[in-house]
Order: C-alpha cells, then sequence, then structure tokens
C-alpha cells in the first residue's frame, strides 16, 4: 500500500476535521501518501483530489465543519456515477479509502468495495450518534454541549417570564441528542422517536406536577418524534392550555457548528490513527467505533442495518430527576 485517499460526507460533525488530520499525520508517519477528496462521493466522481502533507492539516483539530466539504451525490447512488470514481481512484492510485461520515456515507462505501474491490474503513461522525457498534461517534459529545449551553440561556429567559419552552433538536430517526442534552440540562421532559409520545401524559404533567412544583419549564423534543416537531405539540398544548405562556425554540444547524469538545478531539485521533493502521493490516469493509473506551471494528453491515437502542435507563432517570 503507497496511497490512501480520506474524504468526510453526509452532515458535517465537529470533531471531522481532527480526524483527517490524525488520518493525514498516521499515513505520513506509515510513509504512505495521503490524498483528500473534495465534497465526498461528489469529488470521487468529479476527480476532485488534493495531495495532503502535514501543513495541509495544521491548525485545524480546534475547527468545526470540514476542510475537505461534503456534499450529498445523487450519482454516486447509480452504477455509472460509482465507475467513474473507481476509475478517478486508479488513476490516482489509490489504494485504499478512508471515510468519515454516518449510515449513507458507509452504505455507500459497503456497495463501492463490493464491486470494485476497493478497501474502505470507517470512521462514525454523526451528531445523532446512531451508528450501531459503537458507544460514541464523533461530534455528538460537542453537539450535546451546545444544546445544554442553549437551553441554559432559553432557562434563563423563561424563568423570567414564567414560560414553558418546547425546545426541537436534531434526531430524525434517533433520540440520543435529546435525552442526554435533556439529562445534562435539567430539562422537565423530553420526546424521542423510540418511545411512543403520549400527550395525555403531557398533558396530565402539565395539569397536576408541573402547576404544582413550577411556573416554568423545558420540555425538549427530537425533530422525529410522530407527535410531530416543536411547533406542532405547542399548537396542541396551547388549545388546551390557553392560560399557559408557550413559546418553541428550534436550535436546527447551530447544533452541527463550533468548535469540537475536549472528548470529541480525541476520540477523533484516536479513530483516525486507528483507521490509518486497520488498512495497512489489510482491514477493510469495517468502521471503527469505541466500546468502554477501546478502538474497536464493526462490520459494515451491523453499523448500518442494525438498530441501536436507547438507553431506557436514562429516559427512566430524567421522570426521576423530575419527581
Amino acid at each position: 500500500m503507497k496511497r490512501i485517499a480520506v474524504f468526510t460526507s453526509g452532515g458535517d460533525a465537529p470533531g471531522m476535521n481532527a480526524a483527517i488530520r490524525a488520518v493525514v499525520r498516521a499515513g505520513l508517519y506509515n510513509n504512505l501518501e495521503v490524498f483528500g477528496i473534495m465534497r465526498g462521493y461528489e469529488g470521487m466522481i468529479d476527480n476532485s483530489f488534493k495531495p495532503l502533507i502535514s501543513k495541509n492539516v495544521s491548525n485545524i483539530i480546534q475547527q468545526g465543519g470540514t476542510i475537505l466539504k461534503s456534499a450529498r451525490s445523487k450519482e454516486f447512488m447509480t452504477k455509472k456515477g460509482r465507475k467513474k470514481a473507481y476509475e478517478n481512484l486508479k488513476s490516482k492510485e489509490i489504494d485504499a479509502v478512508v471515510a468519515i461520515g454516518g449510515n449513507g456515507t458507509f452504505t455507500g462505501a459497503k456497495i463501492f468495495q463490493s464491486e470494485f474491490n476497493i478497501p474502505f474503513v470507517g470512521i462514525p461522525a454523526t451528531i445523532d450518534n446512531d451508528l450501531c457498534g459503537t458507544d460514541y461517534t464523533i461530534g455528538y459529545d460537542t453537539a450535546i454541549n451546545t444544546v445544554m449551553q442553549a437551553i441554559d440561556k432559553i432557562r434563563d429567559t423563561a424563568n423570567a417570564h414564567n414560560r414553558i419552552f418546547f425546545v426541537e433538536v436534531m434526531g430524525r430517526d434517533a433520540g440520543f441528542l435529546a435525552l442526554r442534552s435533556s439529562i445534562s440540562s435539567g430539562a422537565e421532559g423530553v420526546l424521542i422517536p423510540e418511545i411512543p409520545t403520549h400527550l395525555e401524559n403531557l398533558h396530565s404533567y402539565l395539569e397536576t406536577g408541573f402547576k404544582k412544583m413550577k411556573s416554568s419549564g423545558i420540555i425538549v423534543i427530537a425533530e422525529g418524534d410522530e407527535e410531530g416537531g416543536a411547533y406542532d405539540i405547542a399548537r396542541k398544548v396551547r388549545k388546551d392550555f390557553k392560560d399557559y405562556d408557550v413559546r418553541v425554540t428550534v436550535l436546527g444547524h447551530v447544533q452541527r457548528g463550533g468548535s469540537p469538545t475536549a472528548f470529541d478531539r480525541v476520540a477523533a485521533s484516536k479513530l483516525g490513527v486507528g483507521a490509518v493502521e486497520a488498512l495497512i493490516q489489510n482491514k477493510s469493509n469495517i468502521m471503527l467505533g469505541t466500546k468502554c473506551g477501546k478502538v474497536i471494528s464493526v462490520p459494515f453491515d451491523i453499523a448500518i442495518q442494525q438498530e441501536k437502542a436507547i438507553d431506557q435507563k436514562l429516559y427512566d432517570l430524567l421522570t426521576i430527576l423530575n419527581y
């Protein structure tokens, strides 16, 4: 193996740059040439490659986003598009690829490797933390802290005006971000896709426990909750509780940005170096993850096809803490 490439794909996550940096430095340490692919699979098709040396990744570990950019690629979903990407990889004499991203990124890598036998190793980077086989994904810890800090500020104004705020966070299919951020911010409730929302329970809480104990509060809602987003649920609550001052805040893409936490920087660094070492050891078609602080390898099939379960004890913990 002489040359490897690295790219980022899907939604950006804080810590992606730290992972890129680790891949480049580990590659150079092992006498490999490293190329960056701009804009993910789209750049692979457009032949957008750039050689990376140590200087290219200096002073990026603290930056959010991704210096390699990210994009969705409809063309890569076609066999013709993937063949074009393969031809570009071979023209650059790329022997293996490190893919940094989430479910869609690894699904594309798995299909591509099965068709053209190019070794891929994945690094999980998504604020949703929804990939099976790893305790944490890069960006998740930073996003939790971003949400927590936002809710801390929202609570100040909620207390000042005796308001109930419904705060919507990202998580179309997974409630990991909503659940952990609701606990860390002391929220009074959380609505997530994994657990059916019973509006009558929310109504009961607002009618009894909330009125008795508090004059303001925070309810965190994952955007994928089956009752709808924060605006839909707030509308239903306003209809039944006309005397409540109900407000809505949708945090949106602010959750994706910002300087990564120390946890995300260290995790990204470990996984980036681990990805290069895995390729050198002829391992492929795997995602690297962390279990109990140790780097492990997980087949793409498990990472993308098995559903990661929510921690019921964490959900129960929120109920206990609001007793």
